[in-house]
């Protein structure tokens, strides 16, 4: 039992369990602005995104899914408040990330968040 108890305080503790399930709701976040924002901003010429016809970015990581992630970039928890910091000022998370900080204000993180929500495998 002691072991079994440590082993499950160890999963806690490291944050190696599975956060994909988990609801991600966005506070004010609408996900049809987000997609504008997206299509405004130019998130496309980095990233492919579906939703978005063209450009095609090739250079970051592809959107499909990204609703169904346990991971922001393989680093950071993927939960609502990390990703609106993240989509605003990405390196002040990871000063090694090829991702800019991006012009966006609050509102529009948030709905641009909401937009990558939708974005599941199913």
């Amino acid at each position: 039992m002691t072991v079994s108890l440590a082993l499950a305080s160890a999963l806690v503790l490291t944050g190696c369990i599975d956060k994909a399930d988990l609801p991600r709701p966005i506070v004010q976040g609408d996900a049809a602005r987000g997609l504008e924002t997206i299509r405004d901003v130019g998130c496309a010429s980095c990233h492919k995104i579906p939703g978005v016809a063209w450009p095609e970015g090739r250079t970051a990581s592809d959107l499909a899914g990204f609703g169904a992630r346990p991971m922001i970039a393989g680093r950071l928890p993927n939960q609502p408040d990390v990703l609106v910091r993240w989509l605003i000022d990405a390196p002040s998370l990871d000063p090694g990330t090829g991702m800019p900080p991006m012009p966006l204000t609050q509102a529009q993180a948030r709905d641009v968040a909401a937009y990558l929500y939708e974005l599941d495998d199913d």
